[in-house]
């Protein structure tokens, strides 16, 4: 028989291995920023369904993987911009 606190351990375990997938989707946004990248190629690295990645992602960092691209590429434009004028 399976103790319950075995089956938080199992919970707790899987949610552990789930964000560092998570991880390295955000991991890979921040590398490959300039590139275009889209949903499903990110799902399929780490062998999630878009939909599944898109809701776990948001739940994690607070915004859409595509949301999250958009904020990287803004934030890199504007420091290369402000580089650029001193």
């Amino acid at each position: 028989m399976c103790r319950p606190s075995w089956g938080r351990a199992r919970a707790q375990a899987q949610r552990l291995d789930e964000l560092a997938l998570l991880r390295r989707v955000r991991d890979r946004i921040d590398r490959e920023y300039a590139r275009p990248l889209d949903v499903e190629a990110l799902a399929r690295g780490v062998r999630m369904s878009p939909g599944h990645l898109i809701r776990r992602f948001r739940a994690a960092y607070g915004d859409s993987p595509h949301g999250y691209l958009l904020t990287r590429r803004i934030e890199r434009a504007r420091r290369r911009c402000c580089a650029a004028a001193t």
